[in-house]
């Protein structure tokens, strides 16, 4: 079974983001990229698939910063084959841009798995695994948190609000979000991402048609307002807390008690 995982790298939320000039896209010089949590467990599903019924794991990520510690990273954890798709995009490639890009790639692969992350914090014009879905014309399944799969089909278990949870089969090939990973992502020492650097060969795609039609027009990005009612409470111990029980007396939320 040939399982791939599109991933995507996104902006680091540890990092200050900063607003370029233009006031409608991020600054790129000043941009920390990571891996996306969800596609970190697509990686690890598709190698737990792999360990149980064999088969091959390819991954695949865009040429942006970072892109060559991601691959090398999913060699070390179990990845057979490594794909860059380079072309004339930045770091802020849109999910349509994305599906559209791997669309042609896919049909020459010929997956009988594709595993996604079921979501991203910078997805603003939907989801990839539903785009690439439509664009490949497979059956989609996002909040998956489990895969078996046989006779040509996976059955899969899907996440609903609520603690609740359903089984469902999907005939292959077919695109999965994935929600979790049926374990943790595994952790692997930098030994092996060395050693994977000396042996793995990273595979260079060139993009096709990289445009990013279909995604809504951004008029304007604002970081977000600091707090109006916020108060900072200096002085000692006994003035902090004195003045603190002013504000809430004040506030009505306290009342003092009579002897």
């Amino acid at each position: 079974m040939r399982v791939v995982v599109p991933a995507k790298l996104v902006p680091d939320l540890v990092e200050e983001l900063v607003i370029d000039e233009s006031g409608v896209t991020l600054d790129v010089m000043e941009l920390s990229l990571c891996l996306n949590e969800f596609d970190d467990h697509a990686i690890e599903q598709a190698i737990l698939l792999k360990e149980r019924d064999g088969g091959q794991v390819t991954v695949i990520v865009p040429d942006v910063e970072e892109a060559d510690n991601v691959l090398f990273n999913a060699a070390a954890k179990g990845a057979d084959q490594l794909v860059r798709v380079g072309g004339d995009f930045d770091e802020s490639i849109s999910n349509h841009a994305y599906a559209r890009i791997l669309a042609p790639l896919m049909r020459d692969l010929q997956p009988d798995l594709i595993l996604t992350g079921v979501q991203a914090h910078n997805d603003l014009d939907g989801q990839l695994g539903p785009l690439l879905a439509e664009f490949l014309n497979f059956p989609y399944v996002g909040y998956v948190a489990g895969i078996k799969c046989q006779n040509g089909k996976a059955e899969v278990r899907k996440e609903y609000p609520g603690g609740l949870t359903a089984e469902l089969e999907v005939s292959l090939p077919a695109v999965l979000g994935i929600q979790a990973a049926e374990q943790p992502p595994r952790y692997v020492a930098f030994s092996r991402v060395r050693q994977a650097m000396k042996t793995t060969v990273i595979e260079e795609r060139k993009a096709i048609d990289p445009s990013h039609r279909g995604v809504p027009e951004i008029g304007r990005l604002y970081q977000p307002e600091s707090g109006k009612r916020a108060e900072m409470i200096e002085g000692e111990a006994d003035e902090v807390a004195a003045r603190l029980v002013a504000i809430l007396s004040e506030r009505g939320y306290l009342q003092r008690g009579h002897s």
